[in-house]
């Protein structure tokens, strides 16, 4: 397994980081222990979670996958471990009322309380990587980054990063950092895979020239390259069957958007190539999304120890350059297959 730089930080990460947005909701806290202890005993120590988590958001179930991360925290060593967490910001509507009372603005005093909040539910002292998980582009980047830089000037966070960010927010941030002396965003949590390319297409060229490390999100498009959602099926329990089965027209929005035939075309290609290539198509995808020389992690999750598994196939799995051009041809077919 190979240790990637987070930036321009002292930080150095696993290039892949177990994602823990199920736990409290689709794993109980037994099931999250053992999946998290077989992810360290591989060697993995990058780990990320989010006060808001689990999802889907439900306003029972807010903040148990920090404390049951928090409470498997005590088992290790906390030098070992690279925890990552994030404050929710205004999200566009996506998330239930109870974080800070529905209020979620990027600014000082509710970073400084979701800060807190975190801290404690982790049992931790500090937060290695602390991230803004949406954007507040009609706030004041000059309060978040000064907001950011007084938690990292008191050893709460190491360093500070961004997620669902755009090219414009990456460059105003890395300008008013610049500009002010403040942290900067080492890193942006985006989604990218192969069903989503689209980081390519601006961010990654950022991310080369100013150091900011990319850490995929959904790297395998939300558990679609499984293909467990090929051929009309939907299976349980499962993200997108539980959206599309719901009430809720968002969730129902988001499950069209991965689950869609230029998706189950490109999964069903996919599929194909790894079989010429006597390769397991799970761990092929999250090996292609390791393979970009702005990634430094990829965020992968698990609910079950044998999706875990499939997943840490991957650890070691080097993709020639005949596969990468063939699956190039693939996402060149159905471009952009995520709607």
């Amino acid at each position: 397994m190979e240790r990637r730089r987070l930036g321009r930080s002292n930080l150095t990460v696993t290039d892949l980081c177990f994602g823990t947005m199920t736990f409290g909701a689709r794993n109980t806290e037994e099931e999250a222990f053992a999946l998290l202890d077989r992810a360290y005993e591989a060697g993995i120590n990058f780990y990320d979670t989010a006060e808001i988590y689990p999802v889907p958001p439900k306003a029972e179930w807010v903040h148990r996958t920090e404390e049951i991360v928090g409470r498997w925290l005590q088992t290790k060593p906390r030098a070992s471990i690279i925890l990552a967490t994030k404050v929710v910001g205004p999200a566009h509507g996506w998330f239930v009322p109870p974080v800070r009372h529905g209020n979620a603005a990027l600014d000082r005093h509710h970073i400084r309380t979701a800060v807190e909040g975190s801290l404690r539910r982790l049992q931790t002292d500090y937060i290695d990587l602390y991230q803004t998980h949406w954007p507040d582009p009609d706030g004041s980047y000059e309060e978040i980054l000064e907001a950011l830089t007084e938690l990292k000037e008191e050893g709460l966070v190491r360093i500070v990063g961004s997620s669902n960010e755009s090219a414009w927010g990456t460059m105003k941030a890395e300008a008013v950092a610049a500009a002010n002396g403040f942290a900067r965003y080492e890193t942006i949590q985006n989604n990218f895979s192969i069903l989503n390319r689209r980081f390519e297409d601006a961010l990654a060229e950022i991310c080369r020239r100013e150091k900011i490390s990319c850490l995929p999100y959904s790297p395998l498009g939300g558990g679609v390259c499984s293909g467990k959602y090929n051929d009309g099926a939907l299976p349980e329990p499962a993200r997108f069957t539980e959206y599309l089965k719901g009430d809720g027209e968002r969730q129902k929005k988001m499950s069209n958007r991965f689950v869609n035939e230029r998706s189950l075309n490109t999964v069903t290609a996919l599929h194909e190539l790894a079989r010429e290539a006597g390769l397991n198509p799970v761990a092929m995808c999250l090996a292609w999304s390791r393979q970009h020389d702005f990634v430094a992690s990829s965020i992968f999750g698990a609910t079950t120890m044998e999706q875990l598994e499939e997943n840490l196939g991957a650890l070691d799995l080097t993709l020639s350059s005949d596969v990468l051009a063939k699956i190039d041809a693939i996402t060149q077919r159905w471009p952009y297959p995520l709607g």
